[in-house]
């Protein structure tokens, strides 16, 4: 069996270390009565509520930190959600930040990104350009790479997630999460191990961990698709990949028509803007890509609300 890199001890560190940072998110139980698109009833746990509007401020506090923080500051690629909550840690923790973002990038996620004090700078068409432009940066300057998603202490923090999570809820027999790059997926199988079923949802345009967990070993896939900003990784990351394997996460896809459906229902029914990204999870119940068993208990991270409000309502 495949060692993981995280440990439970490491996600709730992170948690005593990242409390006074972030914010406890709730969860909200919705039945079909409500959204008459569900099979079931589900919780949800409604991360897009956290600082920046997103998972993401959970794993960037964390790693920085864990960390000596040159006077360079922090240096990022990012297709939005990353970058904004490491420009709101550097804010916060009083570091200079530097974010190198696609042209993929929607402009709103940019314009938030520099609203927090951060310099963002164009770094190519996609996001591994990006990443690519600020390795090169990271090098001249000297500044902390904080890679969005492939670092265990950013894996660890994101896994306070379900660590609050299980706080909140008894009984939870699934966890559907979304995955790009793999950070909030490898914190929640870590977290659960496999105590509880942790089903990875990705677009079936870019399906970076389903992709390497049929070939057993990490691939490159294409990238393509809506939620490409947030959920655009053509490579799962090393830290998540071992993770997944090591706690038996399933994978499975969903088509860009049931992210849209999925969007469009939380905003129906319970009047939340969800950017793509964050509302994957959901649309593989929506639309069958997962279906529940007989009193199967399921719990949905709602993990990020940056979009434009006018592309869901």
């Amino acid at each position: 069996m495949t060692m993981a890199p995280v440990t439970p001890a490491d996600v709730i560190a992170a948690a005593n270390r990242i409390a006074p940072f972030v914010r406890r998110t709730p969860t909200i139980r919705v039945d079909p009565t409500e959204m008459p698109e569900l099979p079931v009833a589900v919780d949800l746990k409604l991360e897009l509520f956290q600082h920046t509007g997103s998972f993401k401020a959970r794993g960037a506090f964390n790693r920085v930190l864990t960390e000596s923080v040159p006077s360079a500051g922090l240096i990022t690629a990012s297709g939005g959600n990353h970058g904004a909550a490491l420009a709101w840690v550097a804010r916060a923790l009083g570091h200079r930040s530097q974010i190198f973002v696609p042209e993929t990038s929607p402009s709103m996620k940019a314009d938030r990104i520099r609203s927090y004090g951060a310099d963002v700078v164009l770094g190519g068409a996609r996001y591994d350009d990006a990443q690519a432009a600020a390795n090169e940066r990271q090098l001249v300057s000297g500044a902390l790479m904080v890679h969005p998603y492939d670092h265990a202490a950013t894996a660890a923090g994101a896994g306070t997630c379900a660590y609050e999570m299980e706080q909140q809820l008894d009984g939870i027999d699934t966890v559907l999460v979304a995955t790009g790059g793999g950070g909030l997926m490898a914190g929640t199988a870590t977290w659960f191990g496999r105590r509880v079923r942790v089903v990875s949802v990705e677009p079936e345009t870019s399906q970076c961990l389903a992709t390497a967990l049929r070939a057993g070993h990490r691939v490159t896939v294409p990238v393509e698709g809506m939620a490409i900003d947030s959920l655009g990784a053509k490579m799962v990351g090393e830290v998540p990949f071992a993770c997944a394997v090591a706690n038996g996460v399933v994978g499975i896809t969903v088509p860009d028509s049931a992210i849209v459906a999925a969007q469009q229902a939380l905003w129906r029914s319970l009047r939340l803007i969800v950017e793509p990204g964050g509302a994957a999870a959901l649309a593989a119940l929506l639309c069958g890509a997962y279906g529940p068993g007989v009193g199967e208990r399921i719990a949905v991270i709602v993990c990020g609300a940056n979009c434009d409000p006018t592309s869901v309502t």
